[in-house]
């Protein structure tokens, strides 16, 4: 690992912490024959419709982390999330048409990271403060499970383009999920797009449609009928990935069954960046101002960050969906209702994003 310890603290401290973060207007109507049709909106286009409606958000069962709990009833209005992650391919299109710069191919900002690490930490090389972002290296021996800096290593010059580093290359891989890009960088996309990130709410809606309150995306079982529905890891975590699900590292968008809505890769694959604040009480806090029926509507996320993981950071934000890293032994966050908080400035070669179009927002 060629990371030095003041590197590593002050870059991952505030960069990653791995436990448990629109073409037309709405919808118009037009006349045809007596009968009134709903007309698609043009930015809706590879996108799936997800009617209003009511389901059960977290999860109280025994892989549930404190911030998944307590589970609790959510209505949700109509929205449309894309079918897929948002791919290479994509997110080229975005940086070619405007010009715009990742997070990660412009030099951190001293002066904006010693406030989100702890009082005294010293600055960082030079080297370490030149553009890049964590890249996901496997150890060949672990010490505790329990310290993710043996397998995450910051790497001078990795960024959406190059997502493990100079020596990589995204060519002829038009159709895998854009990683290495941060909140800020997925926000600029989707408004590019003419719609938004969705809101954890939104995401475990479509996640979950047709499976309300169950383990999975799909049901109960990880593997039913030994079939593999998400890319996950496989073998021993962090050492050895069998990728017996045919991947080992990300797969290309669709490679595995869509869920019941439709879309692809809900869990596994990539972990996938929402627009709410990482709170890891929020549910505690929405359970005790339910209304009279016992459901919360639309909720937003808190105002606030307080994530114990990330404890000087000051937006950190919730990512949904899990990754090809996730692992029974370590995380299990193949799961609709897991989450992880993560510094809004945070490249990962694990994480990536998909966008909503909410009826009635601006559009492009």
């Amino acid at each position: 690992m060629n990371v030095s310890p003041t590197s590593l603290v002050s870059i991952a401290a505030v960069c990653f912490a791995f436990f448990s973060t629109s073409c037309s207007d709405a919808t118009t109507q037009m006349s045809h024959e007596g009968r009134t049709a709903a007309v698609q909106p043009a930015v809706t286009l590879g996108m799936i419709k997800v009617p209003a409606g009511e389901f059960t958000m977290g999860w109280d069962g025994p892989e549930g982390r404190p911030d998944e709990r307590p589970a609790h009833r959510v209505r949700v209005d109509e929205f449309w999330i894309e079918e897929t992650e948002v791919t290479n391919a994509d997110f080229r299109a975005f940086v070619a048409e405007t010009g715009y710069v990742t997070t990660a191919e412009r030099p951190v900002d001293w002066e904006e990271l010693k406030k989100q690490v702890a009082p005294g930490t010293p600055m960082p090389s030079e080297e370490a403060l030149a553009p890049g972002a964590l890249v996901f290296t496997p150890p060949n021996n672990v010490a505790s499970i329990m310290d993710f800096t043996q397998w995450w290593t910051w790497v001078s010059g990795a960024n959406w383009k190059h997502p493990l580093g100079p020596g990589s290359s995204i060519d002829e891989k038009d159709d895998y999920p854009v990683v290495q890009v941060s909140w800020f960088d997925a926000a600029a996309y989707a408004e590019w797009a003419g719609k938004s990130l969705p809101t954890e709410a939104q995401w475990e809606r479509a996640a979950r449609f047709g499976q309300d309150a169950a383990r999975f995306a799909w049901g109960t079982e990880l593997t039913p009928d030994s079939r593999h529905l998400a890319n996950i890891w496989q073998g021993t975590f962090p050492l050895q990935d069998d990728a017996t699900d045919g991947f080992a590292g990300a797969a290309p968008v669709r490679s595995f069954p869509p869920n019941e809505l439709g879309a692809y890769d809900m869990v596994g694959n990539v972990w996938e960046w929402t627009a709410d604040m990482f709170q890891h009480d929020a549910f505690a806090e929405r359970s005790t101002a339910l209304n009279a029926e016992g459901c919360c509507y639309n909720p937003t996320g808190p105002s606030v960050t307080a994530d114990p993981r990330n404890p000087h950071s000051r937006d950190s934000r919730v990512q949904k969906g899990g990754s090809f890293l996730c692992h029974a032994d370590y995380c299990s966050s193949y799961r609709p209702s897991a989450k992880m908080g993560t510094p809004s400035d945070t490249g990962l070669s694990h994480v990536g994003f998909r966008c909503v179009y909410s009826p009635g927002s601006p559009s492009k």
